[in-house]
């Protein structure tokens, strides 16, 4: 296992037991103050501790090598760890906010010092784990490390909630901080779905510009033309490519030098990490009009 890999799965194991142990003291701590916006960011963690373990179970898997049924090995696992995080969240989201909105309308005393303290916790407990994952590498880690970077700033809303409570008796605030709280998840987890969905479809990685890396490939001395270029990620760090250049008719150990040097190029300055190209004569090229 590389280093990565193990950096990965201590990151999430980290933020795992970390979010086990605050849902606990969330759940105690909502009861006993009787804030809807502590017990709502209550359910929301648990539903987190099952999206970690997910995650962390699907970064172990996705670290095994190719077999015979896997020729790419298990990869893609991270991605469907983090599109289940997504869905997940949405449900949850969606369930808090109709429970919120009755309150809204029937309100209902809360403990605003203990909303404090706990609030306080959270961003604690919570900023450890956002910390820990955002130096992960991997499409489910930043999916993951937003969350609970939300959670930091719910918590902090929360925070700033609860004084207004104590200082104006403004009860009102739990509900409202709720539902605010919950639509700003909500519109991060959808943002990040638009990540997973294009790894999914195997579009093009943010990072990697089709033009630029097309006009790269055709600056090698010898190069004509090129077609069917395909580029696409495994989990959202290993770029792949798969493409036809069209070159003059030379040599095998000319073509072979073009090719590992095209190959060498993509790596470097575009981060593809696996390119396999097939060469073509220029015979080839004029029955494409390359």
């Amino acid at each position: 296992m590389n280093r990565h890999s193990h950096d990965s799965q201590g990151n999430i194991k980290i933020a795992l037991f970390l979010n086990i142990g605050f849902t606990i003291i969330e759940l105690i701590g909502g009861l006993l103050t009787n804030s809807l916006a502590i017990l709502s960011d209550a359910l929301h963690d648990f539903g987190d501790t099952i999206v970690l373990s997910l995650a962390w179970y699907a970064e172990k898997k996705s670290k095994q090598g190719p077999d015979e049924k896997r020729t790419y090995g298990y990869a893609r696992l991270s991605v469907f760890s983090a599109l289940v995080s997504g869905a997940v969240l949405i449900g949850g989201s969606l369930f808090i906010i109709s429970q919120a909105i009755p309150r809204l309308l029937n309100l209902e005393a809360v403990n605003a010092p203990g909303m404090m303290v706990l609030a306080v916790i959270g961003i604690i407990f919570n900023g450890i784990g956002a910390l820990r994952l955002k130096k992960g590498e991997g499409i489910s880690e930043r999916v993951l490390s937003w969350h609970l970077f939300e959670d930091v700033f719910g918590w902090t809303a929360i925070l700033i909630g609860g004084g207004l409570i104590y200082l104006f008796d403004l009860p009102i605030l739990d509900p409202v901080l709720t539902i605010g709280f919950t639509l700003f998840i909500l519109w991060g987890v959808i943002r990040s779905m638009g990540e997973v969905s294009n790894i999914l479809l195997e579009g093009v990685p943010q990072q990697v510009h089709l033009k630029a890396l097309k006009t790269d490939i055709l600056q090698f001395e010898g190069i004509l033309g090129l077609h069917d270029v395909h580029v696409w990620s495994l989990e959202g760090k290993t770029n792949v490519l798969s493409g036809h250049i069209i070159i003059k008719p030379q040599s095998v150990d000319e073509g072979r030098a073009i090719q590992q040097n095209v190959k060498a190029m993509l790596k470097e300055k575009h981060d593809i990490e696996h390119a396999t190209i097939e060469l073509e004569t220029d015979g080839s090229c004029e029955e494409k009009n390359c």
